[in-house]
């Protein structure tokens, strides 16, 4: 079943300028499309909706250490609370981190990464955040892994 994400605006990369009212599908773990709400809604009625407030965009990349915390999983998690589902391989530092980044589908990955990008049949990775640039939500591969309450 897919399921549409929805924001006051998204944007297919940080740098781009925002769809307003945009919207973007998610199948699985991939993107199905990318557009405006209404047309969306249009070509995939029988998906489920989440509307969410804010801008939605690629999900990002964690670009430093990751966060102390008393448990692998739990120093995982703190980083898709930031929005980023990515992380260089030089901040994983141990075995049970790793294991930790791979059983939440985080992509662990050697040398610089590109500019995240929502593309059509990419990986759904998505972050949503508030006007104040808080993290709402955090989408990897496709499942909805952080919500703020």
């Amino acid at each position: 079943m897919e399921t549409i994400h929805a924001a006051d605006r998204v944007f297919v990369t940080w740098d781009s300028e925002p769809i307003e009212n945009g919207a973007v599908v998610v199948g699985g773990d991939r993107i199905g499309a990318v557009g405006p709400y209404d047309e969306l809604r249009e070509r995939f009625p029988q998906a489920r909706v989440r509307h969410w407030p804010g801008s939605l965009g690629p999900a990002r990349i964690h670009d430093g250490p990751v966060p102390a915390a008393p448990s692998p999983r739990e120093r995982i998690h703190a980083v898709l609370k930031l929005g980023a589902v990515a992380i260089p391989e030089r901040y994983v530092d141990s075995p049970e981190l790793r294991a930790a980044a791979e059983r939440n589908d985080v992509v662990v990955f050697p040398g610089t990464a590109g500019t995240p990008a929502i593309r059509q049949t990419g990986r759904a990775d998505l972050a949503v955040f508030d006007g104040a640039g808080a993290c709402i939500a955090t989408v990897c591969a496709g499942r909805l892994v952080h919500r703020r309450r």
